[in-house]
């Protein structure tokens, strides 16, 4: 548990801050170096989302939807907006935010709200969104504030909607990183935080074809 790793949670979160702070604000800065599996996570997180965006009954719609995490709007760009009227993103580093205006071109006009906020202290508009989408982010939280901040997430679902984590999963326990002050979690903690939320797990899937050195990569849909 993070608990176990994060000794001091006001600098937890400093660091973390700083260390963004310091980030080149381009797709391979949002990626830690990786900018060439952009297309590959892309277009499987398309696959993944697709499949409750199809016709049917309990069908998630696509009027609007939340990037948290969102850096420069690399999944806002290539994601979301192909596929929703609008789109929100939320994230701690004001000069992503700024970038994000010029790298999303013509289509950013549909971004409705740029929100510069830690996910700790931002609370999605109740009954607003079909899908939120949170990427590479939830290590940045304690275990208790990404509980809490997934609470208020199903509260801002509209019917139907889900809420999604695309995140690395460590091998065993929780390691801490204190390079850019994260921790990553076994899978067993983060089904447990995702139940405390109140959250039902819908799907789940680990992400293929990504470099062999860094750590597994999966997919959860909520609700």
């Amino acid at each position: 548990m993070s608990s176990e790793v994060v000794e001091d949670e006001c600098e937890f979160y400093s660091k973390a801050e700083k260390y963004w702070k310091d980030v080149p604000a381009t797709v391979d800065g949002m990626l830690g170096g990786y900018g060439h599996i952009s297309s590959i996570d892309i277009n499987s997180s398309r696959k993944f989302l697709q499949r409750f965006l199809r016709d049917g009954p309990n069908r998630t719609g696509t009027t609007r939807a939340l990037d948290c995490g969102a850096g420069i709007g690399r999944i806002t760009k290539r994601l979301l907006l192909p596929l929703f009227k609008t789109v929100d993103m939320v994230d701690v580093t004001e000069d992503f935010l700024t970038k994000a205006r010029s790298y999303l071109g013509e289509e950013g006009r549909r971004v409705h709200n740029y929100y510069c906020c830690g996910l700790q202290d931002f609370s999605p508009e109740p009954n607003s969104y079909d899908v939120i989408w949170i990427q590479w982010v939830i290590g940045h939280l304690t275990d208790n504030h990404l509980s809490d901040f997934l609470r208020r997430c199903r509260a801002g679902l509209r019917p139907n909607g889900i809420v999604v984590i695309k995140d690395n999963m460590a091998q065993e326990g929780v390691i801490m990183d204190d390079v850019d002050s994260s921790v990553c979690r076994e899978l067993a903690v983060v089904r447990r935080l995702i139940r405390s939320a109140g959250l039902q797990l819908l799907a789940e899937e680990r992400q293929e074809n990504f470099p062999d050195e860094i750590y597994h990569v999966y997919t959860f849909a909520m609700r």
